[in-house]
């Protein structure tokens, strides 16, 4: 048994292993091609995030969706690379949105560069991954901007927040189907597209990767409150300093409306106010790491997770179907 992608994906048949391995490897390449510019600095920029490493899941996605046609079809690669490119992208804006500090370990773009600077390059990176899209044909265009205006909406429906009567988990839910969900649904959807695999068995594997990218969303959820800057990659809290409504804080909020429970109230007042502050906002993040809230986001995380692994069954048996089972075990371990 051996070890590919992230989260310690294992991968039983060496055939698959080696597909798998080229393929990312190729990916690899096609990202800091695209992110060459004729303007060193904006090179730099570019590949910062690229150079800081990463999961590859939307690549890795690509590679195991592309075993059930050719996975050697000329767009499996580039469509990988695209995937991953517009969601780096996302990471530039979604940091200065955030006001984040540090991306996959090292300094964000924005604490480097500023804010006009990361949200530049991550427009960069947009257009980048357009140009590469365009070799693809109309069809991955319009698959790929419809996945686009998905997660731009779901931003904004995030910014905005839930319309008055709208629960607010649900509105969330919404919310992380546009924002992830999408993406990694093309993900699977190019895989299986570029390979030639049937389109029933395309339509299998989108919806397994809508599925799959809330669970990996809700994962990060729980991994905001409950890991450390060293498993996440980023500092601990972020989401809850900066007052996004992230799925364990929503279902604390849920608790203390629904039974008033004055511990409960002092916790969402906690959170509540200022956390700029060093020490309340350690408070927070124990209160809450202790708090069945947190419980409870971990329960959503696994019912995503097996309700990807349940779309996976009209699939042919075998490795490539078995890693994208273990996909989901990975998502649902990385939430604890």
């Amino acid at each position: 048994m051996t070890v590919v992608g992230p989260f310690g994906l294992s991968v039983r048949d060496q055939a698959l292993e080696a597909d798998v391995q080229t393929g990312l490897a190729a990916v690899e390449a096609g990202l800091l091609d695209a992110t060459k510019s004729d303007v060193p600095f904006i090179t730099e920029a570019a590949q910062h995030l690229v150079l800081a490493g990463g999961k590859r899941f939307r690549p890795l996605l690509v590679m195991l969706a592309a075993q059930f046609g050719d996975p050697y079809a000329p767009g499996v690669v580039p469509s990988a690379v695209v995937v991953e490119l517009t969601h780096l992208a996302t990471l530039y804006h979604d940091d200065v949105m955030d006001e984040a500090d540090v991306r996959r370990g090292v300094d964000s773009a924005n604490t480097r560069w500023g804010n006009s600077i990361a949200v530049l390059t991550g427009d960069f990176l947009f257009a980048r991954a357009s140009h590469t899209l365009a070799d693809l044909g109309p069809e991955a265009v319009r698959i790929q901007s419809e996945a686009f205006e998905r997660l731009v909406t779901g931003q904004i429906l995030e910014t905005a927040g839930p319309m008055d009567g709208r629960d607010p988990v649900e509105h969330y839910l919404d919310v992380l189907g546009g924002k992830t969900g999408s993406l990694v649904a093309v993900s699977c959807r190019f895989g299986a597209m570029m390979s030639g695999a049937d389109e029933s068995v395309v339509d299998t594997l989108t919806q397994y990767g809508e599925r799959l990218g809330v669970a990996f969303q809700l994962a990060d959820d729980v991994l905001d409150i409950a890991s450390d800057s060293h498993e996440s990659g980023k500092t601990p809290g972020t989401d809850l300093r900066e007052g996004i409504p992230t799925l364990p804080v929503l279902h604390l909020r849920a608790a203390a409306a629904a039974h008033g429970r004055p511990e409960d109230l002092e916790l969402v007042a906690l959170i509540d106010g200022d956390l700029s502050d060093d020490e309340r906002h350690a408070e927070a993040l124990r209160r809450l790491r202790a708090h069945p809230a947190l419980e409870q986001a971990r329960r959503d995380t696994v019912r995503y997770a097996e309700e990807a692994r349940a779309m996976l069954a009209p699939l042919p048996d075998g490795y490539a179907k078995a890693a994208l089972a273990e996909m989901c075990d990975a998502v649902v371990h990385r939430a604890g």
